[in-house]
């Protein structure tokens, strides 16, 4: 039985299903957060996590319902990084702000007005919680990949540990849970379900044309030195960002790769795990981006001698 059994007639209800406060057995509000003894705290915010920018927001927009939603609510086509601007600190902040709730229903009241319907004629809402949940999974698998393949080995625990702490950071947003993986095997048997489902939508087709078209040239640059200063970027591109993508991802968005591609992001990722040692002797507010290093200076720790030991 497939884990995403449900996935189909549930994401076609479109249908918001947002929750508020839920009270314990004993009739308390539970006020759920994560704080510096957790695993996500130490990685989602290192620096480290920009390698997988593509990662992030491709698999997240190969979902046809949301490569729709971007494409129907969205600035991406105009103003691309300024989406991602607005985007990314309201998240980071439900992870690291002294009021994570206030920061997570921000996030998801951004949503409530995200409908529309996709190619077959059925309906979407970005509300809808097997939809909100797979754009929160795309963050989770960020944690636990560029973890694991750029910063150091994770043992299998500590993805377990991942795992259940991003069902604290899902309660975070206020919207129902029935679309959740339970353990961290039932995620991982959805993520390769997920992947599956992967088809070219327009808005992710856009999104990764910098990838095959190269990096487009800044108007104040000629374009004679912009052809030599690009070339080592686009190579850099063209093997360390395509390679942190699913092979799904890359098949439907027509990104070139091959066995010597991958044992060059393989040598490169390597290469990362090995000065991890010297990275994270780097000062904080390089190795956190900025809310993440100002959580971990207001809670008064440091971070970098933490959850430091590579997986056996």
């Amino acid at each position: 039985m497939s884990v995403n059994q449900g996935f189909d007639a549930g994401i076609r209800e479109a249908e918001p299903m947002i929750v508020d406060d839920t009270p314990d057995t004993a009739g308390e509000i539970v006020r759920p957060r994560l704080g510096a003894d957790s695993l996500v705290w130490k990685f989602y915010g290192d620096s480290r996590g920009i390698l997988g920018f593509q990662r992030l927001a491709g698999t997240e927009n190969c979902i046809e319902q949301l490569g729709q939603a971007v494409l129907d609510h969205s600035v991406i086509f105009s103003d691309f990084l300024g989406r991602a601007k607005r985007t990314g600190p309201p998240v980071m902040k439900t992870v690291y702000s002294t009021e994570p709730e206030k920061w997570g229903r921000t996030v998801r009241d951004f949503h409530r007005d995200i409908k529309g319907t996709i190619s077959d004629g059925s309906r979407y809402h970005a509300l809808n919680p097997e939809l909100f949940y797979w754009a929160h999974a795309t963050f989770v698998d960020q944690v636990l990949y560029i973890t694991d393949t750029f910063i150091r080995r994770l043992s299998y625990a500590e993805k377990v540990q991942i795992f259940e702490e991003s069902k604290v950071w899902y309660q975070l947003y206020g919207v129902s849970d029935r679309g959740q993986p339970q353990t961290y095997e039932e995620f991982v048997a959805y993520w390769d379900d997920m992947l599956n489902r992967f088809v070219p939508h327009k808005t992710i087709v856009y999104a990764t044309g910098y990838i095959r078209q190269g990096l487009p040239r800044p108007k104040k640059i000629p374009a004679p030195v912009w052809k030599v200063l690009s070339a080592p970027l686009n190579a850099f591109i063209r093997t360390v960002i395509v390679g942190t993508l699913p092979q799904q991802m890359r098949d439907v968005c027509d990104l070139e790769w091959n066995d010597k591609k991958e044992r060059n992001f393989q040598r490169f990722a390597a290469f990362m795990r090995a000065i991890n040692p010297l990275v994270n002797r780097l000062p904080l507010k390089y190795l956190y981006v900025p809310w993440a290093y100002e959580a971990w200076q207001k809670v008064g720790i440091d971070p970098r001698p933490l959850h430091n030991k590579p997986a056996a």
